[in-house]
């Protein structure tokens, strides 16, 4: 009955082919009561005004690829979709920028910079679903972090419905913008609870020459090995775009060789890149295995790599899936990646693991029964909170997500998240209890 009275009065305010009965019992929870496909920026804003109003809540997807992430809230009164609210908005190709609206997926947008032989600088994972909107929100990124930087460096200006219906914008639309406080920062990783954001201004960067991927295979595992040749590679005059270990599990699922790996991309013109190879193969170690693949063969795996997707499986499946983002210091990174391996035997689990030399940022993939999922996440944390590290769940399902604080311990400045959260949402309207302490 409620549902009803909802979805008659939603159809009453914006039209009525874009007002749809929400999924219920969904694995991953945030659901919604009714499900909305605004088409607008108006129309974004006058959903909010109701449900400012009205008292409903109000739960934001793109593509749904990070459904699993954060959230204590079953379902929403409203959820709202941006997968019609999206396209170009403007390109300037000689100033290297790009405005898009949220709702546009990243594949279309490389797919359409292609042929100015330009690209976003960003790497997230299950790029044919994945939102522009949602990979700015959840701050997402990938290996190639470390030659690309992360949203914050590539976000110049955003336009957004602040949950009483007011649009405001941050930051600008060209690359050198000094003015004022860079409000950008605030909203990109907030997860959607400061606002809807409606449009995205990024800076660009030329489609490189050339690019290759080294694999150097480390068949006895020896994790000293990998940090002495890590800290000699950075020593080196080498720029590499990534610098990733791979567990033996996931190297075998990308290469069929069951070794840890250093996966090193490399992206340039085609003398230099070359010569970052030959380098390389001068200064490899003893005892490991290298292997050269050439462009088309290193975006045939980097394609595999990001469609590593973690979805909701068949009704009945005794098999959960989880997913955490690591946190540490740079050269701690194979002790991560070793100790994820290990969960395999130890909580009987599938484990498939990567982590950046550069960055210091890890992904731990975890298949198994609930039990030993919730333990090894546990056994994580605690192993990486002795590092001076963080883990944080970036996919687990809603029952377990009543059991595990995917966030962690609250940080020290959790009190000027909260007052922020509280200045611009104080009817807790927008995706409630998806961030940081509930928030």
């Amino acid at each position: 009955m409620i549902t009803e009275e909802l979805l008659t009065e939603l159809k009453a305010i914006i039209p009525e082919e874009q007002v749809i009965a929400g999924e219920q019992n969904h694995p991953l929870g945030n659901c919604g009561q009714v499900k909305v496909f605004p088409q607008t920026e108006e129309e974004i804003a006058t959903i909010l005004i109701y449900a400012n109003d009205n008292g409903k809540k109000v739960f934001v997807e793109g593509g749904g690829t990070k459904r699993g992430f954060g959230g204590l809230t079953e379902s929403a009164d409203i959820l709202i979709s941006l997968t019609n609210y999206k396209g170009v908005v403007e390109h300037v190709v000689g100033d290297m920028t790009l405005t898009v609206k949220a709702g546009t997926t990243f594949k279309e947008l490389q797919d359409y910079l292609a042929q100015h032989k330009q690209k976003i600088s960003l790497d997230p994972f299950q790029p044919e679903s994945a939102t522009i909107g949602g990979i700015i929100s959840s701050n997402d990124s990938g290996p190639k972090r470390l030659g690309y930087g992360s949203s914050r460096d590539v976000v110049i200006g955003l336009r957004l419905v602040y949950p009483d219906g007011k649009v405001i914008r941050a930051g600008g639309k060209v690359v050198k913008n000094v003015a004022g406080y860079d409000m950008n920062k605030l909203f990109i990783g907030s997860m959607g609870t400061l606002g809807v954001l409606s449009e995205v201004t990024i800076k660009l960067r030329p489609l490189p020459k050339y690019e290759s991927l080294i694999l150097l295979m480390f068949p006895y595992g020896n994790i000293e090995e990998i940090r002495a040749f890590s800290t000699r590679f950075f020593d080196s005059t080498m720029e590499p775009v990534t610098l990733e270990l791979l567990s033996p599990t996931l190297s075998e699922k990308l290469t069929g060789q069951c070794y840890f790996t250093l996966a090193i991309g490399l992206e340039d013109v085609e003398t230099s890149v070359r010569y970052q190879e030959n380098l390389i193969q001068r200064i490899q170690p003893e005892q490991t295995d290298l292997k050269i693949l050439g462009q088309q063969e290193a975006q045939f795996l980097w394609n595999q790599f990001y469609s590593l997707s973690l979805s909701p499986l068949a009704d009945g499946s005794k098999v959960t899936q989880a997913s955490l983002k690591i946190g540490v210091i740079n050269m701690d990174v194979p002790d991560v990646i070793k100790e994820s391996h290990l969960l395999g035997d130890s909580h009987n689990l599938v484990v498939e693991a990567h982590g950046g030399l550069g960055h210091g940022l890890c992904q731990v993939n975890l298949y198994g029964t609930n039990e030993d999922i919730v333990a090894a996440i546990r056994k994580i944390r605690d192993s990486v909170s002795r590092m001076g590290g963080y883990a944080v769940v970036k996919n687990l399902p809603f029952a377990l997500r009543q059991e595990v604080d995917v966030w962690g311990e609250k940080p020290p400045y959790f009190s000027l998240l909260e007052g922020i959260k509280t200045k611009v949402d104080p009817n807790r309207v927008l995706n409630p209890k998806r961030f940081v302490g509930g928030i």
